[in-house]
Protein backbone atom coordinates (compact mmCIF):
# COMPACT_ATOMS: atom_id res chain seq x y z
CA UNK A 1 0.00 0.00 0.00
CA UNK A 2 1.19 3.21 -1.26
CA UNK A 3 1.51 6.10 1.58
CA UNK A 4 1.45 10.15 0.38
CA UNK A 5 4.73 11.79 1.42
CA UNK A 6 4.40 14.17 4.24
CA UNK A 7 4.52 17.64 2.49
CA UNK A 8 7.71 20.05 3.04
CA UNK A 9 6.91 22.13 6.19
CA UNK A 10 8.10 25.74 4.51
CA UNK A 11 9.65 27.67 1.78
CA UNK A 12 13.96 28.31 1.94
CA UNK A 13 15.19 30.87 4.08
CA UNK A 14 17.30 32.91 2.08
CA UNK A 15 19.71 33.59 5.26
CA UNK A 16 19.83 30.12 6.16
CA UNK A 17 20.77 28.96 2.39
CA UNK A 18 23.55 31.79 2.10
CA UNK A 19 24.67 30.49 5.42
CA UNK A 20 24.45 26.77 4.51
CA UNK A 21 26.22 27.76 0.74
CA UNK A 22 29.29 29.42 2.94
CA UNK A 23 29.69 26.27 5.07
CA UNK A 24 29.56 23.87 2.07
CA UNK A 25 32.28 26.26 0.44
CA UNK A 26 34.24 25.79 3.29
CA UNK A 27 33.76 29.40 5.17
CA UNK A 28 34.93 28.39 9.27
CA UNK A 29 32.78 31.15 10.45
CA UNK A 30 30.05 29.79 8.87
CA UNK A 31 30.45 26.17 9.70
CA UNK A 32 31.29 27.17 13.70
CA UNK A 33 27.99 29.01 13.01
CA UNK A 34 26.02 26.27 12.03
CA UNK A 35 27.60 23.65 14.71
CA UNK A 36 26.72 26.58 17.47
CA UNK A 37 22.83 27.22 16.12
CA UNK A 38 22.24 23.04 15.67
CA UNK A 39 24.03 21.16 18.82
CA UNK A 40 22.14 21.98 21.64
CA UNK A 41 18.66 21.21 20.36
CA UNK A 42 20.14 18.27 18.95
CA UNK A 43 21.40 17.14 21.69
CA UNK A 44 18.12 17.91 23.78
CA UNK A 45 16.03 15.33 21.04
CA UNK A 46 19.01 12.82 21.51
CA UNK A 47 19.14 13.37 25.95
CA UNK A 48 14.93 12.86 25.55
CA UNK A 49 15.65 9.67 23.24
CA UNK A 50 18.32 7.78 25.06
CA UNK A 51 17.83 8.75 28.42
CA UNK A 52 21.08 9.12 30.00
CA UNK A 53 23.70 12.20 29.08
CA UNK A 54 26.15 10.16 27.94
CA UNK A 55 24.50 8.42 25.45
CA UNK A 56 23.24 11.26 24.46
CA UNK A 57 26.39 12.87 23.87
CA UNK A 58 27.49 10.19 21.79
CA UNK A 59 24.37 10.28 19.44
CA UNK A 60 24.63 13.90 19.33
CA UNK A 61 28.21 13.60 17.98
CA UNK A 62 26.93 10.76 15.10
CA UNK A 63 24.51 12.72 14.57
CA UNK A 64 26.21 16.19 13.95
CA UNK A 65 28.56 14.26 12.04
CA UNK A 66 26.00 13.16 9.46
CA UNK A 67 24.52 16.55 9.17
CA UNK A 68 27.51 18.44 8.03
CA UNK A 69 28.93 15.47 5.39
CA UNK A 70 25.14 15.83 3.87
CA UNK A 71 24.92 19.48 4.58
CA UNK A 72 25.34 19.95 0.68
CA UNK A 73 22.33 18.07 -0.20
CA UNK A 74 19.89 20.26 1.98
CA UNK A 75 17.45 22.30 -0.78
CA UNK A 76 15.99 24.32 1.92
CA UNK A 77 12.85 22.03 1.83
CA UNK A 78 12.50 22.81 5.31
CA UNK A 79 14.31 24.99 7.59
CA UNK A 80 17.97 23.85 8.77
CA UNK A 81 17.31 22.39 12.24
CA UNK A 82 14.02 20.51 10.86
CA UNK A 83 16.36 18.73 8.04
CA UNK A 84 18.30 18.14 11.19
CA UNK A 85 15.92 16.64 13.14
CA UNK A 86 14.98 14.39 10.42
CA UNK A 87 18.71 13.29 10.08
CA UNK A 88 18.47 12.94 14.29
CA UNK A 89 15.52 11.01 14.72
CA UNK A 90 16.28 8.79 11.63
CA UNK A 91 19.77 8.01 13.74
CA UNK A 92 17.97 7.46 17.23
CA UNK A 93 15.22 5.78 16.16
CA UNK A 94 17.61 2.46 14.25
CA UNK A 95 20.38 3.03 17.12
CA UNK A 96 20.48 -0.57 19.94
CA UNK A 97 18.95 0.02 22.84
CA UNK A 98 20.93 1.62 25.78
CA UNK A 99 18.87 2.65 28.80
CA UNK A 100 17.78 0.09 31.32
CA UNK A 101 14.33 0.58 30.74
CA UNK A 102 14.35 0.38 27.14
CA UNK A 103 16.47 -2.73 27.20
CA UNK A 104 14.18 -4.73 30.00
CA UNK A 105 10.88 -3.52 27.44
CA UNK A 106 9.85 -2.12 30.66
CA UNK A 107 6.08 -1.18 30.39
CA UNK A 108 4.53 1.66 31.98
CA UNK A 109 2.90 -0.12 34.55
CA UNK A 110 5.95 -2.34 35.52
CA UNK A 111 7.48 1.09 36.05
CA UNK A 112 4.53 2.28 38.26
CA UNK A 113 4.93 -0.65 40.64
CA UNK A 114 8.34 -0.16 40.91
CA UNK A 115 7.85 4.04 42.12
CA UNK A 116 5.68 2.54 45.03
CA UNK A 117 8.80 0.14 46.52
CA UNK A 118 11.05 1.60 48.83
CA UNK A 119 8.77 5.05 49.20
CA UNK A 120 9.88 6.59 52.52
CA UNK A 121 9.67 9.77 54.64
CA UNK A 122 9.92 13.14 53.18
CA UNK A 123 14.10 13.52 52.70
CA UNK A 124 15.39 16.17 55.33
CA UNK A 125 18.43 18.43 54.85
CA UNK A 126 19.42 20.96 52.71
CA UNK A 127 19.97 19.37 49.76
CA UNK A 128 16.21 18.03 49.97
CA UNK A 129 15.32 20.35 46.90
CA UNK A 130 18.11 19.54 44.87
CA UNK A 131 17.33 15.55 45.21
CA UNK A 132 13.66 16.15 44.77
CA UNK A 133 14.58 18.16 41.26
CA UNK A 134 16.80 15.36 40.19
CA UNK A 135 14.36 12.52 41.34
CA UNK A 136 12.04 14.34 39.59
CA UNK A 137 14.15 14.61 36.11
CA UNK A 138 15.14 11.29 36.34
CA UNK A 139 11.97 9.81 36.58
CA UNK A 140 10.46 12.07 34.09
CA UNK A 141 13.21 10.38 31.49
CA UNK A 142 12.44 6.75 32.61
CA UNK A 143 9.06 7.05 31.80
CA UNK A 144 9.58 8.26 28.25
CA UNK A 145 12.01 5.06 28.17
CA UNK A 146 8.86 2.78 28.50
CA UNK A 147 7.38 4.22 25.83
CA UNK A 148 7.82 2.64 22.01
CA UNK A 149 10.37 4.86 20.07
CA UNK A 150 8.14 6.46 17.99
CA UNK A 151 5.80 7.40 20.30
CA UNK A 152 8.82 8.57 22.19
CA UNK A 153 9.61 10.62 19.21
CA UNK A 154 5.92 11.64 18.56
CA UNK A 155 5.42 12.65 22.08
CA UNK A 156 8.99 15.00 21.95
CA UNK A 157 8.46 16.32 18.75
CA UNK A 158 5.13 17.35 19.58
CA UNK A 159 4.09 18.38 22.90
CA UNK A 160 7.70 18.51 24.86
CA UNK A 161 9.20 20.63 22.25
CA UNK A 162 6.22 22.12 20.05
CA UNK A 163 6.68 21.32 16.94
CA UNK A 164 3.53 21.46 14.92
CA UNK A 165 1.69 18.09 13.88
CA UNK A 166 3.10 18.88 10.07
CA UNK A 167 6.57 19.66 10.94
CA UNK A 168 6.80 16.86 13.02
CA UNK A 169 4.96 14.27 10.22
CA UNK A 170 7.94 15.74 7.69
CA UNK A 171 10.65 15.18 10.33
CA UNK A 172 9.30 11.54 10.80
CA UNK A 173 9.01 11.03 7.01
CA UNK A 174 5.35 10.02 7.71
CA UNK A 175 1.45 11.25 7.15
CA UNK A 176 0.00 13.66 9.42
CA UNK A 177 -2.37 11.63 10.34
CA UNK A 178 -0.10 8.55 11.08
CA UNK A 179 1.73 11.14 13.42
CA UNK A 180 -1.47 12.40 15.37
CA UNK A 181 -2.26 8.61 15.89
CA UNK A 182 1.38 8.16 17.56
CA UNK A 183 0.77 11.21 19.46
CA UNK A 184 -2.38 10.23 21.09
CA UNK A 185 -1.67 6.78 21.57
CA UNK A 186 1.59 8.27 23.51
CA UNK A 187 -0.29 10.84 25.37
CA UNK A 188 -3.22 8.38 26.27
CA UNK A 189 -0.73 5.97 28.17
CA UNK A 190 1.44 9.06 29.87
CA UNK A 191 -1.84 10.66 31.03
CA UNK A 192 -3.21 7.64 32.59
CA UNK A 193 -0.19 6.75 34.09
CA UNK A 194 0.93 9.93 35.66
CA UNK A 195 -2.89 10.64 37.08
CA UNK A 196 -2.55 7.07 38.55
CA UNK A 197 1.12 7.62 39.67
CA UNK A 198 2.64 10.95 39.97
CA UNK A 199 1.67 13.29 43.16
CA UNK A 200 2.98 16.17 40.84
CA UNK A 201 -0.21 15.56 38.83
CA UNK A 202 -2.80 13.97 41.25
CA UNK A 203 -3.06 14.45 44.61
CA UNK A 204 -4.55 10.98 45.23
CA UNK A 205 -1.00 9.37 43.94
CA UNK A 206 1.32 7.45 46.28
CA UNK A 207 4.67 8.59 44.55
CA UNK A 208 6.57 11.85 45.14
CA UNK A 209 9.68 12.92 44.03
CA UNK A 210 10.81 14.11 48.38
CA UNK A 211 9.75 10.50 49.50
CA UNK A 212 11.45 8.73 46.59
CA UNK A 213 14.96 10.20 47.63
CA UNK A 214 16.58 7.91 50.27
CA UNK A 215 15.59 4.86 47.66
CA UNK A 216 16.86 6.30 44.75
CA UNK A 217 20.34 7.32 46.62
CA UNK A 218 20.22 3.72 48.08
CA UNK A 219 19.78 1.61 45.05
CA UNK A 220 22.46 4.48 43.14
CA UNK A 221 19.79 5.99 40.65
CA UNK A 222 21.09 9.53 41.64
CA UNK A 223 24.08 10.47 42.95
CA UNK A 224 23.80 12.92 45.92
CA UNK A 225 27.28 14.55 45.29
CA UNK A 226 26.90 14.84 41.38
CA UNK A 227 23.15 15.06 40.04
CA UNK A 228 23.51 14.67 36.59
CA UNK A 229 20.66 16.58 35.46
CA UNK A 230 20.11 18.89 38.13
CA UNK A 231 22.98 20.09 37.51
CA UNK A 232 23.12 19.95 34.20
CA UNK A 233 24.63 22.58 31.69
CA UNK A 234 22.04 24.78 29.96
CA UNK A 235 21.65 26.80 27.54
CA UNK A 236 22.33 30.92 27.95
CA UNK A 237 19.02 32.52 28.60
CA UNK A 238 17.28 29.27 29.29
CA UNK A 239 13.87 28.88 31.51
CA UNK A 240 14.71 26.70 34.18
CA UNK A 241 12.77 23.73 35.21
CA UNK A 242 11.49 25.29 38.94
CA UNK A 243 10.32 28.56 36.48
CA UNK A 244 8.35 26.02 34.19
CA UNK A 245 6.91 23.92 36.77
CA UNK A 246 4.99 27.31 38.02
CA UNK A 247 2.43 27.12 35.03
CA UNK A 248 2.25 23.02 35.45
CA UNK A 249 -1.23 22.49 34.35
CA UNK A 250 -1.39 18.43 32.46
CA UNK A 251 0.50 15.92 32.34
CA UNK A 252 2.29 16.68 29.85
CA UNK A 253 4.22 19.83 31.30
CA UNK A 254 5.90 17.57 33.42
CA UNK A 255 7.74 16.43 30.35
CA UNK A 256 7.93 20.41 29.55
CA UNK A 257 9.98 21.32 32.61
CA UNK A 258 13.02 20.33 31.71
CA UNK A 259 15.62 23.07 31.85
CA UNK A 260 17.38 23.40 28.01
CA UNK A 261 19.92 21.17 28.27
CA UNK A 262 23.22 22.24 26.29
CA UNK A 263 25.93 20.11 24.90
CA UNK A 264 28.11 19.59 27.48
CA UNK A 265 31.63 21.88 26.39
CA UNK A 266 33.89 18.62 26.11
CA UNK A 267 31.89 17.12 23.29
CA UNK A 268 30.81 20.35 21.76
CA UNK A 269 34.85 20.61 21.54
CA UNK A 270 35.35 17.78 20.08
CA UNK A 271 32.73 17.97 17.24
CA UNK A 272 34.04 20.99 16.40
CA UNK A 273 38.01 19.52 16.40
CA UNK A 274 36.44 16.56 14.31
CA UNK A 275 34.75 19.25 11.60
CA UNK A 276 38.74 20.81 11.38
CA UNK A 277 40.27 17.54 10.76
CA UNK A 278 39.28 16.95 7.09
CA UNK A 279 37.73 13.04 8.09
CA UNK A 280 34.52 14.25 7.72
CA UNK A 281 34.76 16.58 4.63
CA UNK A 282 31.37 18.91 3.51
CA UNK A 283 30.29 17.65 0.48
CA UNK A 284 31.47 20.35 -1.80
CA UNK A 285 29.24 19.65 -5.01
CA UNK A 286 25.60 19.60 -4.90
CA UNK A 287 24.67 17.35 -6.87
CA UNK A 288 21.43 18.54 -9.21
Amino acid sequence: MTHAAPTSPGSPDPGEVALVAEAVAGNPDAVARILRDLQDPIYRLALRMTGRPADAEDATQEILLRVFTRLAMWRGEAKLLTWAYRIGVNHLLNQRRRSPQEAAHLSLDAFGDKLAEGLAADHPGPDAELLATEVRLQCSQAMLQCLTREERVAFVLDDVFGIGSAEAAWILDITPTAHRKRLERARKRLRTFLTSACGLVSEQARCRCTRRIEYAVSTGRINPQRPELATHPVSPGAATAERQMIALHDAAAIFQAHPDYALPGAKRNAVAVLLKSGRFPLLADRTE
